[in-house]
């Protein structure tokens, strides 16, 4: 791809419509019908809120594969993206629960727990959890039977033991202890990278991609997903509560393990530097037709302020 070809791209054009996509999709679908007041804190734990850069690398990956993407590639990514972030909120809905981080911010405003309860907000995340697996399988023709199961096979491994679950147990059995950075990066590519990672490979599985774009995306998803953790643990020093919408330095008070306190800052920059250029070296793959708006978001990863 030429520079001024690439230079066209425009990045906030691309990401403002993929973004009113997705809400207009969860504004539609999520907590519709949902009894008792469960669907007023399903979508108080969804809607108008995050920087929705799972559903984003779902879009962006797809394609990065398939430049004009068909209408049954456009149906499978619009589901895996809104699939991917009620995860993502079911997973942030729990952790805030007393039982485990016990935060009262999220996203600039109180986490669900504090604002409706722990036992409805318990039952909020189960409901996404559960609800991500029913976009992916609609009935008809509009996704192949193939891609659904496919898609849910790698939205449930990226939430999993072998994902986001596993990750959080080590963070939780890690407290005041002093981990390696082999270990460290072990618990942080299952706690934040794997769904970073899995948001990736479904939009690869949204597009039905050949396996050597497969292979770069994976690549690309490990470190992007990597980066994503190093800059986070970095925020959480340097940045304020008010910037990141959530509690700031909270690992430090709860003796977390985190990139930081292993490297010192200096070092924690630097490596998220590193991780952000293996990102882009994974995309140089003649079989991605088009690799601008994952460029795009993984600059946004390392260079971001909350």
């Amino acid at each position: 791809m030429s520079a001024a070809v690439a230079d066209a791209f425009d990045f906030a054009a691309w990401s403002r419509a993929h973004l009113q996509a997705t809400e207009d999709a969860l504004s539609q679908w999520v907590g519709v019908d949902a009894p008792a007041g469960l669907g007023e804190a399903m979508r108080y734990a969804v809607l108008d809120g995050g920087k929705r850069l799972r559903p984003l690398l779902v879009y962006a990956a797809s394609e990065a594969v398939v430049a004009a993407a068909p209408a049954m590639c456009r149906e499978a990514a619009v589901r895996a993206a809104c699939a991917v972030e009620l995860i993502h909120a079911y997973s942030l809905v729990h952790d805030d629960l007393p039982c485990m981080d016990n935060d009262v911010l999220r996203r600039g405003k109180p986490t669900v727990h504090v604002q409706f309860g722990e036992a409805p907000a318990l039952l909020a995340g189960d409901a996404l959890q559960a609800f991500a697996f029913e976009l992916l399988t609609p009935e008809g023709p509009a996704v192949l039977p193939t891609v659904q199961a496919e898609l849910c096979r790698l939205l449930a491994r990226a939430a999993g033991s072998a994902g986001m679950a596993g990750g959080q147990a080590i963070d939780l059995a890690s407290v005041g202890r002093a981990l390696t950075e082999t270990e460290l990066r072990q618990m942080h590519r299952l706690k934040t990278g794997a769904l970073l990672e899995g948001s990736v490979m479904m939009g690869a599985a949204c597009a039905q991609a050949p396996a050597a774009a497969r292979e770069a995306l994976s690549r690309y998803g490990a470190a992007l997903g990597l980066a994503f953790q190093v800059v986070d643990d970095i925020l959480d020093v340097t940045a304020d509560s008010a910037t990141l919408g959530k509690t700031a330095g909270k690992d430090a008070a709860c003796d977390k393990p985190t990139y930081v306190s292993l490297m010192g800052l200096d070092r924690a920059r630097a490596h998220a530097l590193e991780l952000h250029a293996q990102a882009l070296d994974a995309l140089a793959q003649p079989a991605l037709a088009d690799t601008r708006a994952l460029r795009a978001l993984a600059d946004l990863v390392v260079q971001r302020s909350h």
